[in-house]
């Protein structure tokens, strides 16, 4: 008993004389600094004391590095994901989900004719583009149309011509040139041909353009290789069964590839309009991106959408 009481002591005193240790206790590396201290205690304790305080402040700074692009990442998902959705673009998709299935208005009921206007009305006062011809790169582009009210239209859409699909209308305008055309593209079992206007338009206002037609081209008929022959086909309200045509398919189709080659190798016919007709007005009452909504001759409406935009996918 009286051998161990020095080393006591010994030990003791080392605790009390080391003041450094309570701050180093913190640390991960303050293990040991104690028990493996040799004749230059001093210095290795100085040494100890540096070495902790440099390691800390460096990993700090690595895992505040790290760490900070992993804050920043959820709180970006988090906003891209509770975006709120605006009242323009409820409004916008409400509109196209009117238009389905109405063929660009020919089948549309008197019913959807009056919500289709109502929801147009209340884009129109939403209308994002107040001056669209100060937005004249808005307006460039081709315009796929997705409903009209202009009963001049009804005729070409209602396929008084059995087996022919109007495929699309459309109107590209480049703004550069101050040039407009509008499109028709017309397909059937044998071929596919377009029928287009050409035309020049002037700014009168902020909203309102002149169009002045210069000519009408019809396209060259780009007959098909092979011939697809529905089941039936409508015809003056009667359904025509198409069965028994189908047997006829193969020798026309080596007839159609022998004269595709020589018709599409013809030049599309033009044509001058009249100076009475050659001439009209748009108005453009909303524009954005990818809608745009204008108003013509005696009232008429016009909703088209921008090519490639969402609001074309069903």
């Amino acid at each position: 008993m009286a051998g161990v009481s020095p080393i006591n002591q010994l030990l003791c005193k080392t605790i009390r004389v080391n003041p450094p240790q309570p701050r180093l206790k913190p640390s991960a590396f303050t293990v040991g600094s104690v028990s493996f201290a040799t004749g230059k205690s001093a210095e290795r304790s100085k040494a100890l004391r540096v070495r902790p305080v440099f390691r800390v402040r460096a990993v700090s700074e690595d895992e505040w590095g790290e760490e900070k692009p992993a804050a920043e990442g959820p709180v970006a998902v988090a906003e891209e994901e509770e975006k709120p959705v605006t009242e323009t673009e409820e409004l916008k998709k409400k509109l196209v989900g009117a238009l389905y299935g109405t063929e660009r208005g020919l089948r549309a009921t008197s019913e959807t004719r009056a919500e289709v206007v109502e929801l147009i009305t209340q884009l129109e006062s939403k209308n994002p583009t107040p001056a669209p011809t100060d937005a004249l790169t808005l307006l460039n582009g081709k315009w796929i149309l997705a409903y009209t009210s202009f009963v001049g239209l009804y005729p070409l859409l209602s396929r008084t011509l059995p087996l022919v699909k109007v495929e699309e209308i459309s109107q590209t305008i480049d703004s550069e040139n101050f040039t407009v055309q509008n499109s028709v593209l017309f397909s059937g079992p044998l071929a596919t041909t377009s029928f287009s206007t050409n035309a020049k338009f002037e700014v009168r206002s902020p909203k309102r353009v002149q169009i002045k037609f210069d000519e009408g081209i019809i396209g060259t008929p780009q007959l098909t290789d092979s011939i697809v022959l529905p089941e039936n086909a409508e015809f003056l309200g009667q359904k025509i069964d198409l069965t028994p045509f189908k047997s006829l398919i193969t020798s026309v189709q080596d007839t159609a590839s022998s004269v595709a080659k020589t018709i599409s190798s013809q030049p599309p016919l033009k044509f001058s309009f009249s100076s009475g007709n050659a001439e009209s007005w748009l108005l453009t009452t909303y524009l954005d991106e990818e809608l745009r909504i204008s108003r013509g001759d005696a009232g008429s409406v016009f909703v088209l959408i921008k090519e490639g935009s969402s609001l074309l996918s069903p």
